[in-house]
């Protein structure tokens, strides 16, 4: 690497004194920040509980019972986990956390992702002294990573704070690998881009690009590029085959989900609506012009409706402050003194300057070229999600600025310069933020709150006054350093102060009180359904539940509860089921349960199959949404200010065995919306295509038919997460129908020989068994050879037909 003016010896900045003082201080700032949630009695909310919680505590149980949890069946009546890229399965730090702690309470769970963010402050402390940049800059940018922009507001997004923790790490050890052609390094690099990209979301998509990148800009730093890159050649090929190893099946099995999925990819609209609106930008100088931070939740910063084109951000999307001082810095030493614009800082510039162009999407022409024609891209539906990309450039800026301050002084200029350069700096360092106070200014203006907007301005210039006032005072070398530190301190306690247990980021724990101390009649509630599913049970039978408008943490809660929910909360479903049943993304807004032609109530043919018998509403009956179906003539078992609980008709049993079969093009019915009439004691629709694999004709037109009664009887023997084990007695031979939902994957046997799997009444599963008594054994393998070859096989055929449709 070439080294630009700013650069010091390593040896003259990082001994090991000074190396210890520098974690010191990023390990107090570290507890201090995660004290203020245990302080304030409150939890990181919203996806973190109604979502990644209860799929923690839900691996956890499985874990406990020596079950891994492949499949989930108390999630939208059954959910592949293994190919869910929130189910934390793959993650291996939660998987022994999990293992270790399977009932740990929501704060441990909050600390243990919160330790995650020292991954990265750690590995930025290791990118500085690399460079032989000043330690204070390095605690600067270390504090910044742990608790700026959106690794504070969106500390709800478990996984995607995952995958922004491993990217840093990966980075550090790939500048070694490259530099000391070190396989070692090459490993360590290679295992934590591994663990970054198990995210599998834009984050770690994103992340993965810029590792990319500085691939390249190492190569091109060296003497001679095209040599270097050969010489590192095996060693970037071993980590690749590394990450792979580690990449290729959690990624080929959610990509099986995904093209199975509702949202097999993403149209442009959509990830246009989720684009960053420029006046956020205004929040890296005041964090709260837009009542961001306020506990009242008053917010009338850009959302759906503040701003006419409309966004599907919010509040916590559109945040980016990462320190007042750090920004002044940015501008005063950075834009102004040109240090922004040094060869050392070349990558984590450009990065930032990728990051806020994708971030902004639509407000961009480059965005649609980037959806169109980059590979991957139209997976993901939030370009705002580059704001984590964004911090991380913000602060080993401002971390290089403080270097540069300490190490050169306040006002010596990065280089000899024209002077119309130095005024056109100078000019911009004023100009930029005066842009942005006056957008946020007069968007606040035309909200009605341009008096808030201007007090939280006053208190940004008066805290960069006071910072700025105490670094240009200082002429030598050790008292920028004393004033360095101060600043750097200051920083540390302002991010504690606005982004620790913030308003974006922290609510009382008691608003999840099924996790932890329900209310008396809520309990008395959950007692009364629970009592009644554990004697179903006792008999063998596996009825269904449907949670709908209880507040956010019911959602998931039957992860916990080991109740079978025909709902969740969970943008990734399986299209067939949502066509059919219409379950919506979440449970808590009754206008997204929709009842589409196939599930047209709670008394139709298809709920019943579902063997949904019990409803759990925040209502009574009469109080639905008028799209609602009524509830007819449905018991009320239970009944309180905020619960009521709903006993619905008899369902069909959970397994029958059907000796008549019906052909049917299984995407036709649900394009239609209209399930065919049939009698679901002795038959059963079958998809067309599996016909052929039957060794005999069931279909009713068939004149050889025996048309006796049947007498048949189907016992569930034993109901595990991955497999189902039935004994099934039946006089003539037929179908096998267990109403659990059919997915790639799920394999099956009949006194121990391997059968095929059917799909049978639209989204159940069947299989064909002779006459006689039978053990058949439902089991899910997602991970078979056979399995992940057809998903491999799927997507190169998928692939094919786009690029054909495409020509």
């Amino acid at each position: 690497m070439t080294r630009d003016p700013g650069r010091t010896p390593t040896a003259s900045l990082w001994d090991a004194p000074t190396t210890l003082r520098a974690v010191a201080a990023v390990l107090a700032f570290w507890v201090l920040a995660a004290a203020a949630w245990w302080a304030t009695d409150s939890v990181v909310p919203w996806d973190s509980k109604n979502h990644f919680y209860p799929m923690f505590r839900y691996l956890g149980a499985a874990l406990a019972q020596g079950e891994w949890p492949l499949w989930n069946p108390f999630h939208f009546s059954g959910h592949p986990s293994v190919a869910d890229p929130q189910s934390l399965l793959f993650t291996p730090t939660m998987a022994l956390f999990a293992w270790l702690a399977p009932q740990a309470s929501m704060q441990l769970f909050d600390g243990v992702v919160f330790a995650h963010l020292l991954l990265p402050a750690f590995a930025a402390l290791g990118l500085f002294w690399r460079r032989g940049w000043h330690p204070i800059g390095a605690v600067a940018a270390a504090m910044m990573i742990v608790l700026g922009g959106s690794a504070a507001a969106r500390l709800q997004h478990t996984g995607m704070i995952f995958s922004y923790s491993f990217f840093l790490p990966a980075l550090f050890f790939v500048e070694i690998a490259l530099e000391r052609k070190s396989w070692r390094a090459a490993l360590a690099f290679a295992v934590c881009a591994g663990l970054m990209a198990l995210g599998r979301d834009q984050v770690a998509f994103l992340c993965c690009l810029a590792i990319a990148a500085a691939v390249v800009d190492q190569s091109l730093a060296a003497e001679r590029p095209l040599r270097f890159a050969a010489s590192r050649a095996p060693l970037l090929a071993f980590a690749a085959v590394v990450i792979v190893a580690m990449l290729a099946i959690p990624a080929l099995l959610t990509m099986q989900l995904l093209a199975d999925s509702n949202r097999p990819a993403i149209s442009y609209g959509v990830a246009a609506m989720n684009s960053l609106p420029p006046s956020s930008l205004v929040t890296l100088l005041a964090p709260n012009i837009f009542g961001t931070l306020n506990h009242t939740y008053d917010y009338w910063g850009p959302m759906w409706d503040t701003i006419p084109e409309g966004t599907y951000t919010d509040r916590a999307v559109n945040y980016i402050f990462a320190g007042t001082i750090p920004a002044v810095l940015l501008l005063w030493q950075g834009v102004a003194r040109g240090r922004l614009f040094t060869r050392d800082l070349r990558f984590f510039g450009l990065v930032g300057v990728f990051a806020v162009i994708y971030a902004l999407g639509r407000y961009t022409p480059v965005f649609v070229q980037l959806f169109d024609h980059v590979p991957g891209i139209s997976l993901y539906r939030r370009p705002a999600d580059a704001t984590f990309l964004i911090n991380i450039s913000l602060a080993f800026c401002a971390g290089y600025c403080v270097h540069r301050y300490v190490t050169d002084g306040a006002g010596a200029a990065a280089e000899r310069i024209r002077p119309w350069i130095a005024r056109l700096r100078q000019g911009a360092a004023i100009l930029i933020p005066l842009g942005l106070v006056v957008s946020g200014l007069v968007f606040s203006r035309r909200v009605g709150h341009l008096t808030e907007a201007s007090v939280q301005v006053a208190l940004f210039v008066a805290i960069a006054a006071v910072g700025l006032s105490l670094a240009m005072q200082q002429t030598s070398r050790r008292t920028r350093a004393i004033a360095a530190a101060l600043l750097v301190a200051a920083t540390g306690g302002e991010l504690v102060w606005r982004n620790a247990a913030s308003a974006l980021n922290a609510e009382p724990a008691s608003r999840y009180a099924i996790y932890n101390n329900l209310k008396p009649a809520d309990f008395a509630g959950l007692n009364v359904l629970k009592r009644e599913l554990d004697e179903r049970h006792a008999r063998g039978e596996r009825p269904r539940v449907e949670i709908l408008g209880l507040t956010g943490a019911w959602q998931n809660a039957s992860m916990v509860l080991g109740i079978e929910d025909t709902v969740g909360y969970n943008a990734l479903r399986i299209a067939e089921y949502e066509k059919a049943v219409g379950p919506g993304e979440n449970a808590v807004e009754l206008r997204l349960r929709q009842f589409p032609g196939t599930f047209r109530g709670y008394r139709c043919n298809l709920a019943r199959l579902l063997g949904l018998e019990y409803l759990v509403l925040d209502r009574p009956a009469d109080k639905l949404p008028r799209h609602f179906p009524r509830l007819g003539s449905a018991t009320l078992l239970y009944a309180s200010d905020a619960m009521w609980i709903y006993r619905l008709a008899p369902a069909a049993p959970r397994a029958y065995v059907a000796t008549r079969l019906k052909p049917v093009e299984t995407e036709e019915v649900l394009s239609d919306e209209e399930l065919p009439e049939f009698d679901r004691t002795t038959e059963a629709l079958i998809d067309k295509s599996d016909m052929e694999l039957l060794d005999a004709n069931y279909t009713t037109e068939d004149p050889s038919a025996d048309d006796r009664p049947n007498a048949a009887k189907v016992t569930i023997q034993s109901y595990k997460r991955n497999a189902v084990k039935l004994i099934v007695s039946t006089e003539k031979a037929g179908v096998l129908v267990l109403h659990d939902l059919y997915y790639p994957g799920w394999e099956v046997s009949v006194d121990g020989e391997e059968k095929t799997v059917l799909k049978a009444n639209l989204l159940f599963r069947g299989v064909e068994v002779p006459a006689g008594e039978h053990t058949v054994e439902f089991t899910f393998r997602p991970l078979s050879a056979d399995n992940l070859l057809t998903a491999a096989t799927d997507l190169v055929h998928r692939d094919s037909a786009a690029e054909t449709a495409t020509r």
